[in-house]
């Protein structure tokens, strides 16, 4: 499986990063699992104004670093998408990337790891809406950290505190990554055979 991990925020002082490294540590330690870290503030894409939607725009022509970004998502087989919560939704750099898609996550899992209030809730649940328009599948698991900023360090490590909490966040994100791998396998199986 070829997994991206996306950092959806790219703010002064974000706590995302941190949260990405640790899905980055941990996804690593699948078998048969190559993790690229997606960030987005290395893809500074203006916001999407094409006149035509993407899917539907045989003639288009993409901003180059939008066009990059594309790119490294239609490498992927699956997908995490990391996000902190603002004004009950996700960050608009994040929203703005998505605008950009036309068919790079068709039938391809995707992931979410949220934090913020209520651990980031509210924003997972709407950026499980935005993952289906974009064709994917989004998987029912997802980690919603509350307090990602003194339970992960800057390497990404959990907290031995919180990792030695049975229903705490290592045992959700495990069963999330478990659930992802199981299902881009098959779906990987299925679009090899379309």
């Amino acid at each position: 499986m070829k997994l991206g991990i996306i950092v959806g925020s790219t703010r002064q002082g974000r706590q995302t990063i941190k949260e990405a490294l640790w899905v980055a540590n941990n996804a690593k330690q699948l078998e048969g699992t190559e993790v690229e870290l997606i960030d987005l503030k290395d893809y500074p894409m203006p916001f999407f104004a094409e006149a035509v939607s993407p899917r539907y725009n045989p003639s288009r022509v993409v901003d180059p670093t939008a066009q990059k970004y594309l790119d490294i998502l239609a490498a992927q087989d699956a997908y995490v998408f990391v996000t902190p919560e603002y004004n009950h939704s996700i960050p608009g750099v994040l929203k703005n990337s998505f605008d950009y898609l036309d068919w790079q996550l068709v039938h391809k899992p995707a992931a979410i790891v949220s934090h913020g209030a209520v651990g980031g809730a509210r924003a997972a649940m709407h950026l499980k809406e935005i993952i289906s328009e974009g064709k994917a599948l989004p998987i029912s698991e997802f980690v919603a950290l509350h307090g990602a900023s003194e339970a992960i360090d800057e390497e990404g490590n959990l907290s031995e505190e919180m990792k030695a909490n049975p229903y705490g966040p290592q045992t959700a994100l495990d069963n999330m990554l478990g659930e992802l791998k199981w299902t881009s396998d098959a779906l990987s199986a299925a679009r090899a055979s379309a």
